[in-house]
This record gives structure tokens, C-alpha cells and sequence, in this order.
């Protein structure tokens, strides 16, 4: 089993940064892939991007390619979401998921073992 605390999240105004922050306490648990969705007000969720663990390769969905960045730190069992360059369409609660299994589709929601109960991140003047 595996726990998720995100922090980072707050309000910036258009064009600020802030970077998110996800723990996992693990226990027995090897992390394959660890990502962030977002879900913003009457839409639905959407995934952003994330890490593959071992090799840290990243990935972030068009949308914000160019702006935010994935990271993670193998020691502290932390993976960052480095946003830069805010719009309001970014207002969202961002979750963080985790999975031990070797999966293809990272866009896919059930793939995921493990959710976060997410930060708020509001961009707006």
C-alpha cells in the first residue's frame, strides 16, 4: 500500500509559477509510474503528465508542454510538477496517482493503485 500527500497549491496571479510536491509513503511498493491529473470546475478530470520511476523519463500532455515540468527525487520518494507561466484555464485540484504495474495507457484512470487528495491551484488577478 501506498500513501499520497501533495502540498504546493495555492493562488498566483496569470502568468506566475508554483510547483507541486507528491510523497509517497510506500510499504512494500514498487513505484512504476507516478503522474498528476487535474480536474477543473464542470469539466472532467484530465491527465497532465508524469514520471516512469526507474528511468525518469517524463511526459506532459500538449497542452502544457513548455510550461510545466515533471521531476522527482528517488530518495525522498517525491515526484514535482514545476509549473510555470500560469493561465486561469489552469485552475484545477491536481491529484497524484501511483502505480506498481507495468501499464501502456498512462492516460488511463483505473490504472492507477493510488490517489492523492489532491491540491487546489488557482491562477487568476
Amino acid at each position: 500500500q501506498v500513501q499520497l500527500v501533495e502540498s504546493g497549491g495555492g493562488l498566483v496571479q496569470p502568468g506566475g509559477s508554483l510547483r507541486l510536491s507528491c510523497v509517497a509513503s510506500t510499504d512494500n511498493y514498487r513505484i512504476y509510474y507516478m503522474a498528476w491529473f487535474r480536474q477543473a470546475p464542470g469539466l472532467e478530470r484530465e491527465f497532465v503528465g508524469g514520471i516512469t520511476w526507474n528511468s525518469g523519463t517524463t511526459f506532459v500532455v500538449d497542452s502544457v508542454q513548455g510550461r510545466f515540468t515533471n521531476s522527482r527525487d528517488n530518495a525522498k520518494n517525491t515526484l514535482y510538477l514545476q509549473m510555470d507561466s500560469l493561465n486561469p484555464e489552469a485552475t484545477a485540484v491536481y491529484s497524484c496517482v501511483v502505480t506498481q504495474k507495468i501499464i501502456s495507457n498512462i492516460y488511463r484512470m483505473n490504472n492507477y493503485d493510488n490517489w492523492g487528495e489532491g491540491t487546489q491551484v488557482t491562477a487568476s488577478s
